[in-house]
């Protein structure tokens, strides 16, 4: 019994950390996506190189390790990934580069805070994540969820008294909450882009889970979803950017930009996601979002020099509230069930998928 529980705490502890990682990595997109569209980098040079440096590193490594447990691949699952790749890499990553360019980093981070309810709507709509509103373990997640969300909304709507102000930056260049391009039409169009890409991104979670069951082999399937996807993005990149010259990198930073963006977060960040899925389901990853907000809040303090107030340390606070309503609900959840995964209330479609995993 004793070993059962330590190797249940142990489970929860690696994805936890995971997911802590995971956004930890993503928070620092934020930032260098906004760096590289300030050196000038091409918004569609940009997403093509970024996708171009995660398949080069992604695809070789998915041949060799998958190379035994690939199974067949029908004209059904080419279907099935065109569209997770329209979903999870042409639309949420062309969405989010231009909504970046009008609003900040934080900002930015801010909005994608709707994507833990926009997950949990879409989850709980095709069965894949239940929750029984009529138990109190299931009110608690659902109350976690929108904590969450109300401590990272604080962040934006209160301010209150700077803690930390870097105004030194690399050519004079200041950033700060409100941003060069949050104001009038630019912000309304920005936040209207930002939550299509919500909306791109919680559907490309939810879509994870069916075509892991139907094609397990996780790093191989990745790198299918990123190959489809650059193939997507290279045809309709001469649309958007015709100009050869703006397709040249010129810098080391911008060649930076891109390999963090591509290799780390494209590479590293979302297998790190797709196994976080596959293990805790779509909105245990998604709620940790909001705790995105407050590394980017951070990080853009003290390299973009936006400003760090009050307001951000009392969000912060209500996030962590929120968290641990939504850990606690659903580690009572497992010892009622006496599963030894975080996950407690799954799908047919989960269990077949955790099953062909072990």
């Amino acid at each position: 019994m004793a070993t059962e529980e330590a190797g249940a705490l142990a489970t929860k502890a690696r994805l936890v950390a995971a997911v802590l990682v995971l956004e930890l990595l993503v928070a620092g997109f934020h930032v260098v996506s906004r760096a590289a569209l300030d050196m000038g980098v091409s918004k569609m040079a940009f997403l093509v190189y970024r996708n171009a440096a995660a398949l080069l590193v992604v695809a070789p490594v998915a041949y060799f390790l998958d190379k035994k447990d690939r199974p067949p691949f029908t004209l059904r699952l080419l279907m099935d990934f065109f569209l997770l790749a329209a979903v999870g890499v042409t639309f949420t990553q062309g969405l989010y580069i231009l909504g970046l360019y009008y609003l900040s980093p934080t900002y930015v981070s801010v909005i994608q805070n709707s994507v833990p309810a926009i997950t949990f709507v879409m989850a709980a709509s095709l069965r894949i994540e239940q929750v029984n509103v009529r138990s109190r373990y299931g009110l608690a997640k659902m109350l976690g969820t929108v904590v969450t969300i109300a401590g990272a909304t604080v962040i934006t709507l209160y301010k209150g008294t700077p803690l930390l102000t870097e105004t030194a930056h690399a050519e004079g260049t200041t950033h700060t909450l409100e941003g060069t391009h949050t104001l009038g039409w630019a912000w309304v169009a920005g936040c209207l882009i930002m939550f299509a890409n919500c909306i791109c991104l919680s559907a490309w979670m939810v879509l994870q889970v069916p075509v892991l069951k139907k094609y397990p082999a996780k790093l191989s399937s990745f790198a299918i979803t990123l190959a489809l996807g650059f193939v997507q993005l290279a045809v309709v990149a001469p649309f958007f950017e015709s100009d050869l010259e703006r397709w040249k990198i010129s810098s080391g930073g911008e060649l930076f930009t891109i390999l963090y963006a591509g290799v780390v977060v494209l590479g590293i960040a979302w297998y790190l996601m797709i196994w976080c899925i596959n293990k805790g389901g779509p909105h245990f990853v998604s709620v940790f979002q909001p705790l995105q907000t407050v590394m980017v809040a951070i990080m853009a303090a003290i390299f973009l020099g936006d400003t760090l107030y009050i307001g951000g340390v009392i969000g912060a606070v209500i996030i962590v509230a929120g968290l641990y309503c939504v850990l606690w609900a659903k580690s009572k959840e497992t010892k009622s069930s006496g599963d030894l995964l975080v996950l407690p209330e799954r799908s047919p479609a989960q269990q077949n998928l955790l099953q062909r995993e072990d």
